[in-house]
């Protein structure tokens, strides 16, 4: 639509509603206040993240006609024509910034969404220019009907609302955290209209922009002068006819008047800066079609697939279904498969795809259908299961997961038993134990607040108690993190802190599992976890509803939760747990005779390690060697760097790096193994499990050095970890064998998988006979012969309750 035409009608005749965004103010907004998220391929999304998912709250919020985006250019504006030091304060953008600004344009092209920009003028400038063209014709007056609603994160915005027809749509904190401003929210704000927003700038100044102002005015003095005099024109047309009676009878004291006075061309060159231009050299029309009707979903959806934005399709189709007008509501858009699969059928899909990329955790139809970039299910299953042989993985998908998924379903449909009293006991206790840390916490902090809430808690320690720390974090909605990372960074600090951590563990526990499982026990007082073989990237199974993996095993409050998981009456609980399995696993794939050989000696790992390392006999070896050689064992298979041993060890940098190079000289042909398995994953972008089950780790290429440390660091634990993985899936299946075979359906279950050990419940009069055989099957899973002598190790234990089995 060009000046002075009409927009087309919009339900219940509201006037068509224009949404223009200050795409460089949101992504820069984003940027700060979500984390650094990347791909696998190591391409940085966090402020891609952020604008797309603003997108889908103005559409859910504002229902807009129509939508274009506005941005800054590289390059000089204007401004810094005539002022030099302009922004000069504001550090240069990082690269992954700079890099997710040219990227953003995609998701704005993919949404049909216009977008303008002129070199030497800014985005508001930009926007300024759209709406004086699109409220204001030279010939015909005021132009209307047009609602035109302003979306960004910079408040210079505020100056262009006029009435009710220009609103403001700003970001207060984060990206969700917005309010809207029309004429009248802007005075109460401000206490003056939107016109005089640049005669603020010019006194008070505006230190993000570097405008100077007048130093020694600020906020609350620019204010009273403003509300008293208007533009700053008004105020020096005043003193320049000597009424300084006037500025004194409103307060303003001699000091000030004289700064006014000696500072008049600061103040009107900075307002001339925080003005924003409304004459950019373009020329803007509405698009033909309106925002929804241009909306192609396939397209943005494609690339919100490659962005690995997983829930904003979802977002996208529910606000789609909508509908046009603001009243109506239909169902959401979904995928319109030819053929609607059976869950049986969409399960086996789901796992091949997830054994083609790992990265897709628990895949939904929504992934299968945008991996296979179709909407025909059935296409898009050939489609996977082609890949799938391309990639040589059909063994990993029928010899591992397929099988395991009957198990698995037996296992859920079992569940394992809870003993109620034990939980309503813990509870009881830990609620009062909670309580009493509460107290404590308020009198260390010296105020009540609520300790759950991440906003108060982050006001108390870093605004009351003042603690600091170097390159603090923020959340997604743009506060100060308080989580557990962020809070070890302060433990030394203050008192409170340590308090917090066993807070946060008593309460976790509570609404995790003490309190959050009697609800979902059955009449028998069984708990069916879900289990999903799909749920890590690793190959590892995860749990949910509740999640038995993380019930902690170190501490004692986490151990007492195990005693509520009991066995049925006549039964016993008996726990198999593979013995230092990944260790094991390194020393067979590494082929490093020093290691196969304690193994198959039969020594304890870390004393011989911690022989070998501090050059002493074992008899000489001491709990502190010991335990410094488990540290580096297990540090050094999940890609622990100096630094990070460091902290674990608790001793300087030297001593760790001393630690690390006598180990791999020692352990040379792990060390070598690790480098060609670094190697590997960055020339062919996977590694390979001992089974053939691959990871892929695209982020290795990155050329962010921290996403290419973290997926260098994975790609040295994946092998290890995945055939552990591999290992204990396949034990489930053979025991589970091992049952039908027998006739032991109704004698012996399994009942829970976590981590490196299965929990079964074995009749009473049968555990003599069923745990050898289960530890022979579980041993049994790899073939010493193909891995120099070693075996992967099976302890079991029995017991009356989970507790008891450690």
């Amino acid at each position: 639509m060009k000046p002075g035409q009409s927009p087309t009608p919009t339900p219940k005749d509201r006037p068509a509603r224009l949404i223009l965004l200050d795409a460089h103010a949101i992504l820069h907004r984003a940027y700060h206040a979500l984390p650094d998220f990347s791909t696998s391929k190591g391409e940085p999304t966090g402020a891609l993240y952020g604008i797309s998912a603003m997108l889908i709250k103005i559409c859910e919020d504002l229902k807009p006609d129509y939508m274009i985006a506005c941005y800054d250019l590289a390059g000089p504006t204007h401004r810094h024509e005539v002022y030099k030091e302009y922004k000069a304060g504001r550090k240069k953008a990082e690269d992954d910034l700079i890099s997710q600004m040219q990227r953003s344009r995609d998701i704005f092209t993919s949404l049909n969404i216009p977008i303008y920009y002129q070199p030497g003028f800014e985005a508001d400038d930009i926007i300024g220019t759209i709406v004086e063209q699109m409220t204001t014709d030279e010939k015909s007056g005021p132009i209307s009907p047009l609602e035109i609603i302003i979306a960004s994160g910079d408040m210079d915005t505020l100056q262009l609302v006029k009435g009710k027809q220009v609103k403001a749509y700003t970001l207060k904190k984060g990206i969700n955290d917005t309010v809207m401003y029309d004429e009248e929210g802007v005075r109460t704000r401000f206490g003056f209209g939107p016109k005089l927003i640049p005669d603020y700038k010019g006194l008070s100044g505006d230190p993000s922009d570097n405008i100077i102002g007048v130093k020694g005015i600020g906020d609350k003095t620019a204010t009273t002068l403003i509300v008293s005099f208007g533009a700053i024109e008004n105020m020096y047309k005043e003193l320049d006819a000597g009424h300084d009676k006037k500025f004194l009878e409103v307060g303003i004291k001699p000091r000030i008047i004289q700064l006014l006075k000696d500072n008049r061309e600061e103040a009107e060159f900075s307002k001339m800066l925080a003005t924003i231009r409304r004459d950019a050299p373009i020329t803007f029309t509405l698009p033909d079609k309106k925002f929804r009707e241009g909306i192609d979903p396939g397209k943005i959806k494609a690339l919100w697939n490659e962005l690995e934005f997983r829930t904003l399709p979802q977002r996208l189709d529910k606000m789609l279904g909508g509908g046009a007008t603001e009243e109506k509501v239909t169902k959401p858009v979904s995928p319109s498969p030819s053929i609607q699969p059976t869950a049986e059928d969409l399960q086996r899909t789901a796992l091949a795809l997830w054994v083609i990329n790992s990265n897709l955790t628990n895949p939904s139809l929504e992934d299968i259908l945008n991996f296979a970039n179709t909407q025909s299910y059935e296409q898009a299953k050939e489609n996977i299961f082609a890949e799938m042989d391309k990639r040589g993985l059909r063994k990993v998908y029928e010899d591992i997961e397929l099988p395991l998924i009957p198990v698995v379903r037996t296992m859920e449909e079992r569940g394992i038993k809870i003993d109620r009293n034990i939980l309503a006991h813990l509870s009881k206790t830990y609620h009062a134990e909670a309580s009493s840390l509460e107290q404590r916490i308020w009198k260390d902090a010296g105020v009540e607040f609520n300790i759950n809430s991440p906003k108060q808690l982050g006001e108390i320690l870093f605004d009351k108690l003042g603690l600091k720390i170097k390159n603090p974090k923020k959340t997604g909605g743009g506060a100060r993190s308080t989580r557990e990372s962020e809070l070890e960074k302060m433990r030394d600090m203050h008192p409170v802190v340590p308090l917090i951590f066993e807070y946060r563990e008593l309460q976790k526990l509570l609404s995790t599992y003490i309190d959050a499982i009697p609800p979902l026990l059955d009449q028998d007082d069984r708990l069916h976890t879900h289990l999903i073989q799909s749920g890590s990237t690793t190959g590892r199974m995860a749990s949910q509803n509740p999640n038995l993996q993380n019930i902690p095993i170190k501490t004692e409050l986490g151990r007492a939760i195990r005693a509520a998981f009991i066995a049925e009456k006549d039964f016993v609980l008996a726990g198999f747990d593979y013995s230092q399995m990944e260790l094991r696993i390194a020393a067979f794939m590494s082929g490093d005779k020093k290691l196969i050989g304690i193994f198959n000696k039969g020594e304890d790992v870390h004393t011989s390690v911690a022989s070998f390392v501090f050059k002493v006999p074992l008899s000489e070896v001491t709990p502190t060697m010991r335990r410094q050689a488990k540290v580096i064992n297990f540090g050094i298979i999940y890609g622990m760097g100096v630094m990070a041993l460091k902290q674990n060890l608790g001793t300087t940098r030297d001593e760790a790096q001393k630690f690390l190079n006598d180990y791999f000289e020692t352990f040379s042909v792990l060390a070598s193994y690790l480098d060609r398995t670094k190697a590997k994953a960055a020339e062919h972008g996977y590694t390979e499990t001992f089974f053939g089950r691959r990871r892929y780790f695209e982020g290795i290429h990155s050329k962010i050095p921290y996403i290419r440390a973290q997926a260098e660091r994975m790609a040295i634990n994946a092998p290890l970890q995945g055939t552990g993985a591999d290992v204990i899936k396949l034990a489930m299946v053979r025991i589970s064998e091992y049952i039908r075979r027998e006739g032991l359906e109704d004698s012996v279950f399994l009942l829970l998988q976590v981590h490196d050990e299965l929990i079964c419940e074995i009749k009473k009069d049968l555990v003599e006979k069923v745990c050898p055989d289960i530890r022979k099957i579980m041993e049994s899973i790899v073939d010493p012969a193909k891995t120099s002598g070693i075996i992967l190790r099976a302890e079991s234990a029995t017991g009356d309750n989970w507790g008891e089995l450690k």
